[in-house]
């Protein structure tokens, strides 16, 4: 039928696809080669560590509002890899609130590998609030959103967005777990050993206990209502309406 997508081959990659699929790894490998320790200790040295957020802030803006600019238009050629499911809009729906959740509570509490958070690893006290969850909050909730939002969305700009988002923030924790092992050392282990990355594998393996008085009722009804925010503003925000 005419003006109906159609499912991708690797001919059909479009031009306005590979400008997305290019500045899409250009801001990954940006972010993944800025914080490795080579180009990271060379810019501290000459710039500073403010000097360095600097740099490195201004890097990745310029390249997201690329990405952003790259996306709209790669999603004009509406090429699906797979079609859509009516049962796959559901995943967003049951996902995002927890992950916004985790999201709110990594940005109000204090973490070991949050940056500037090595200083917690002297805390003698136990791993506390969204931590006992996972160590990795901000970063397990990005990558529960990206994937929720691949699901129902099967056009190739989305998978490539989403995915990369989804890459940039799987290798952020093992980049930040590998830098905190060599920073802290023997002051590492009792964190990673009562911390688990996946949410409440730790607990469920009885390496901890979680704290749900750390992470606090309120910091759940803040996440739930950024959700509803999201929900009434995806059109305005995104550019992309719901579709229910």
């Amino acid at each position: 039928m005419d003006g109906a997508p159609a499912l991708v081959h690797i001919a059909d990659m479009t031009d306005s696809l590979m400008t997305l699929l290019l500045a899409v790894a250009v801001f990954v490998g940006s972010h993944f080669a800025l914080t490795g320790d080579g180009i990271r200790r060379v810019l501290v040295a000459r710039l500073g560590e403010g000097g360095f957020a600097a740099v490195f802030s201004a890097v990745a803006v310029i390249f997201l509002v690329w990405v952003v600019m790259s996306y709209g238009a790669a999603r004009m050629d509406n090429i699906l890899l797979w079609p859509h499911l009516p049962a796959l809009d559901m995943v967003p729906v049951i996902v995002m609130p927890f992950a916004l959740v985790l999201i709110v509570c990594a940005v109000t509490t204090r973490s070991p590998t949050a940056a500037g958070g090595e200083a917690l690893a002297s805390d003698p006290r136990p791993q506390q609030g969204i931590v006992t969850v996972t160590r990795h909050p901000m970063l397990v909730g990005v990558t529960l959103a990206c994937f929720a939002h691949m699901a129902p969305n099967g056009d190739a700009a989305s998978v490539i967005l989403f995915g990369g988002l989804a890459i940039l923030s799987l290798g952020g924790i093992a980049h930040i777990d590998q830098r905190r092992r060599q920073s802290l050392g023997a002051k590492w282990g009792p964190i990673a050993l009562t911390t688990g990355v996946v949410p409440f594998l730790a607990a469920m393996q009885g390496r901890t206990r979680i704290d749900w008085s750390g992470i606090g009722i309120w910091r759940v009804v803040l996440g739930l209502a950024v959700y509803v925010a999201l929900i009434y503003a995806h059109g305005w925000f995104t550019g992309v309406p719901l579709g229910w």
